[in-house]
């Protein structure tokens, strides 16, 4: 028995769409997407992908519109396939929160195995990868980076997808890139999750109010109506299942029991989303762990990845 991910071995078509003026969104159908903002004097990439040798494919992207030095790395969260490309920009700051600094010092290894194994796919020429990708710059809730004339907010909005989230906000262009707390026809991961907090920091992403939204994967949301829709989208899948998992607590259900009935339940709604079938399995454990009253996420590691799965998917 295999991941539903390792078995996704089709490449995807990127997409590199100007937003704003000098504003972008590297998408990839589904896969993870990063953001390119040119500035004055420099460019900041939001979110590095997985590896350097899969980086190159976004600065020649890069290269197509600008010759200026990129300047800055900022890392929404953690997880590898966020973060390994670092290294290929040869940027001179990595911006992360304080909190992401220290869950790659925490569990950054065990994450980067595990995600390997998870979906290889996505970490091409993971051999490439120098190690673990370690900021430079590091701030608790926010700072503002001007790149000459062009205003950066980045700023912790709260715990989500990780306890260490970080957005990018262009107050000017409207345009905001939220990493891993929302996603557009793709499945949110919760495995790192804080069910609890997430919806709560979702409305205040949405209090910046955005016009167009960088989600974590999917298609870039380019109007209000999209990017209100994006949101929601996201709340009602973290919502639906931490309810039903809740309700099975508290029914006193096993794990296998509370998985097979949320998966019942969002299926319809949300099986055809990206990843679905990949993330049911480490998002209902998650859940099942918090509403048991497990507040911090467990460090998965590749045997406890391949243990879950096999006991889930049984």
């Amino acid at each position: 028995m295999s991941f539903a991910s390792q078995g996704d071995l089709a490449e995807k078509t990127i997409t590199f769409a100007e937003l704003a003026d000098g504003v972008y969104a590297y998408t990839a159908e589904g896969d993870p997407n990063s953001g390119v903002i040119v500035g004055d004097d420099g460019v900041m990439v939001v979110d590095a992908t997985a590896t350097p040798v899969m980086a190159k494919k976004l600065i020649e992207r890069i290269r197509g519109v600008t010759d200026k030095p990129v300047r800055y790395v900022l890392l929404t969260h953690y997880h590898a396939v966020r973060v390994m490309g670092a290294s290929a920009y040869g940027a001179q700051e990595i911006i992360a929160s304080d909190l992401t600094r220290g869950l790659i010092e925490e569990r950054g290894q065990e994450d980067f195995e595990s995600e390997v194994n998870r979906f290889p796919r996505l970490f091409q020429a993971v051999e490439s990868v120098p190690g673990l990708t370690w900021p430079s710059m590091t701030f608790e809730s926010a700072m503002t980076v001007w790149l000459g004339r062009r205003r950066v907010e980045i700023r912790h909005l709260g715990r989500g997808h990780t306890k260490g989230d970080t957005v990018a906000w262009l107050p000017e262009e409207r345009v905001l890139f939220s990493g891993d707390l929302v996603e557009c026809g793709a499945a949110p991961y919760t495995g790192d999750a804080y069910l609890t907090d997430w919806p709560a920091t979702l409305e205040r992403l949405r209090a910046l109010g955005p016009e167009k939204l960088v989600p974590g994967r999917g298609e870039a949301l380019t109007n209000p109506v999209d990017v209100a829709a994006g949101i929601e989208g996201t709340r009602e899948f973290l919502t639906t299942m931490f309810d039903c998992v809740r309700h099975g607590v508290a029914e006193g259900k096993s794990l296998k029991e509370v998985f097979d009935a949320t998966h019942a339940v969002l299926k319809p709604r949300f099986g055809h989303w990206v990843i679905f079938e990949h993330c049911m399995p480490f998002d209902v454990s998650r859940a099942y762990d918090e509403a048991r009253g497990h507040v911090d996420p467990r460090i998965w590691t590749k045997e406890r990845d391949l243990e879950m799965w096999r006991a889930l998917q049984a």
